[in-house]
């Protein structure tokens, strides 16, 4: 147990100091948007809207897995045998 949590914090150190800055557009799409915007045009707005829509897919098909794993799985109606005599723990 000590070395799973040794590893999981070692895992979240790396990923929070490891952080770089990224380029993820070609340059010729970035000078696109960039000139664009200065234009007063609205596609780095889409471009924005079109990534967030793009990272929201995942999330939502995990949540829609989960929700029907949850409703399949529950049960229903689970009768307890309880005994009608108390419990003496001495």
């Amino acid at each position: 147990m000590k070395i799973l949590k040794t590893l999981l914090f070692t895992a979240a150190a790396l990923l929070a100091f490891g952080v770089t800055s990224v380029h993820a557009q070609c340059a010729m799409c970035t000078a696109s948007v960039e000139a664009n915007a200065k234009n007063g045009g609205t596609t780095a707005m889409g471009l924005n809207h079109g990534i967030m829509y793009l990272l929201a897919a995942p999330y939502i098909a995990i949540a829609v897995v989960g929700y029907i794993w949850y409703k399949k799985y529950r049960r229903k109606n689970i009768n307890l045998n309880m005994r009608d005599e108390k419990l003496h723990l001495n």
